[in-house]
C-alpha cells in the first residue's frame, strides 16, 4: 500500500476490514528502526516525526473522527477507537503532537468558532502547527481554579502577563492552548479565558527543564505582556473554567486512547525479553512472579472495558463525566507498578545480558521514569479519586 493511500473507507457492518486495512497500513511504513523494542534502535528526528505524523493522517489515521469540512476524515468514534487499538499494538514513538489532535482539536471543534476551525483544524492535521497546553503553574496545578495568570484587554488585544509550567512540547510548539483569569483570584472558577496563543508572540519566553530521564520534554513559559488577537480568543471570556473541565474530561478519558492497548504491547515484550534470558524464564514461571504478571493482563482488560465503554456511550449522545478520572486513575496506577516490576525482573537478568534483553531494559528504564510523573499529570492521583467520591459516588464533602 502507498504511504499516503487512505485505507479502504469503511464496509458496511465490516468493521474487521476497516481494521485489517488500518494494520496493514502501520505494519507496512513504520520504520523498523523506530520500534520501542528494536534491538538496533534509531531515535526519529523531529522532522522525521513531524513528516511521519502528516503521512498518518493523509492514510487516514488522524482526524478519524473530525469534519471532512476541516480536513477530518468524517468518521466516527468507532473507527476511531480502532485505529487507536492499532496504534497501540505497536510499539511506535509518541505523537509529538499529541496535544493539539487529542486535546485542543475537540475543544476548538466544541467552541470555536467555524472561522477558528477553519483556521486551526487542518494545520493541526498536517502537522503545520504543534500545539501544547499552558494550564499548570507553579503555585496552582492540580488546582486550576487557583492560577494566576492574568489576561486583560487593552481594547485591541488581549495581553497575557504570568508563568505556566511543565508545559510538554512547549520548545516545539507554534501554539498554546492558554487558561487565564479574567477575573479575581477569589472569582476561583468564574472569570477564567482560554486562548490560542501564539508562542512566538512578543513577551513569551520558553525554558526547556531537563527531566530525571535526561530529557527535556517539559518546559516553563513566561508571559510578559503577550498579546493575543481577539480572533484567538476560545468561547467567552467568563466560561473558560467550563472549557478546561472538558479538556480535562478529554485528556483522562480518550487522549490518548491507545494506552490500554500499549501496555498490553509492553507486558508481551517484558514476557518475551524474559524467556530469552535463563534466569529471567526461570523467575517468570514462578508461581509468585507469574500471578504478578497475571494480574496485570486482568488490570488491561479492565482498561480496555473503560475505554470501550466511554466511547460507546459517545456515540450514542452521552458524556465523559467523572469516569475520566477513573480511566486516568486506574491506567497511571496501574502503569507505575507494572514499570517497577519491569524493572524488577530485568534487574536480575544473566551477564552480559543477551541483545533482547538489553533492549528492553533500555525500553523499561525510560517507562519506570516517565511513570513517575503519571500519577501527577491531568490531575493527581488524589484529585481523581476527590472527582469519583463526588461526581460519581455522590460522597458528602468533608466539613
Amino acid at each position: 500500500m502507498d504511504a499516503d493511500t487512505a485505507p479502504s473507507p469503511l464496509p458496511a457492518g465490516d468493521p474487521a476490514a476497516y481494521r485489517r486495512a488500518i494494520r496493514h497500513w502501520l505494519e507496512t511504513n513504520l520504520p523498523p528502526a523506530w520500534r520501542s523494542d528494536a534491538i538496533a534502535r534509531a531515535e526519529p528526528s523531529l522532522e522525521e516525526l513531524k513528516d511521519w505524523e502528516a503521512r498518518m493522517h493523509r492514510a487516514g489515521l488522524w482526524g478519524v473522527a473530525w469534519p471532512k469540512a476541516y480536513g477530518g476524515h468524517g468518521l466516527t468514534l468507532r473507527e476511531h477507537l480502532i485505529v487507536s487499538q492499532e496504534v497501540g499494538r505497536l510499539p511506535m514513538p509518541e505523537s509529538v503532537n499529541s496535544i493539539g489532535k487529542e486535546l485542543a482539536g475537540p475543544i476548538l471543534l466544541a467552541i470555536g468558532t467555524e472561522e477558528q476551525k477553519k483556521r486551526f483544524i487542518p494545520a493541526i492535521l498536517e502537522m503545520r502547527e504543534i500545539w501544547c497546553q499552558g494550564f499548570s503553574e507553579p503555585e496552582a496545578g492540580s488546582d486550576l481554579a487557583g492560577l494566576r495568570t492574568r489576561a486583560t484587554h487593552d481594547g485591541k488585544v488581549w495581553r497575557i502577563t504570568g508563568q505556566k509550567i511543565w508545559t510538554s512540547g512547549g520548545f516545539r510548539a507554534q501554539r498554546c492552548l492558554l487558561l487565564a483569569r479574567t477575573g479575581t483570584l477569589e472569582d476561583r472558577h468564574r472569570g477564567l479565558a482560554l486562548f490560542a496563543l501564539r508562542m512566538d508572540a512578543p513577551g513569551v519566553t520558553v525554558q526547556r527543564i531537563r527531566q530525571i530521564d535526561g530529557e527535556a520534554e517539559f518546559a516553563q513559559v513566561f508571559l510578559d505582556n503577550a498579546p493575543v488577537e481577539e480572533a484567538d480568543a476560545l468561547g467567552a471570556p467568563n466560561e473558560g473554567w467550563k472549557a478546561a473541565v472538558r479538556v480535562l474530561e478529554i485528556e483522562r478519558a480518550t487522549n490518548r486512547m491507545y494506552r490500554a492497548w500499549r501496555l498490553e504491547n509492553e507486558l508481551r515484550h517484558l514476557v518475551s525479553a524474559c524467556r530469552a534470558d535463563p534466569n529471567l524464564s526461570a523467575l517468570i514461571a514462578d508461581p509468585a512472579y507469574a500471578q504478578r504478571l497475571a494480574q496485570f493482563r486482568i488490570e488491561i482488560e479492565v482498561l480496555k472495558r473503560y475505554v470501550e465503554g466511554v466511547v460507546e456511550d459517545l456515540v450514542s449522545g452521552g458524556a465523559i463525566g467523572g469516569r475520566g478520572s477513573l480511566i486516568k486513575l486506574h491506567w497511571s496506577e496501574a502503569h507505575q507498578r507494572f514499570a517497577a516490576l519491569a524493572m524488577e525482573l530485568l534487574g536480575q537478568a544473566s551477564l552480559p545480558p543477551a541483545p533482547e534483553v538489553r533492549a528492553a531494559q533500555r525500553r523499561f528504564r525510560k517507562i519506570y521514569m516517565r511513570a513517575r510523573a503519571e500519577t501527577i499529570y491531568a490531575g493527581t492521583s488524589q484529585i481523581q479519586l476527590g472527582i469519583i467520591a463526588d461526581r460519581i459516588l455522590g460522597l458528602p464533602r468533608a466539613a
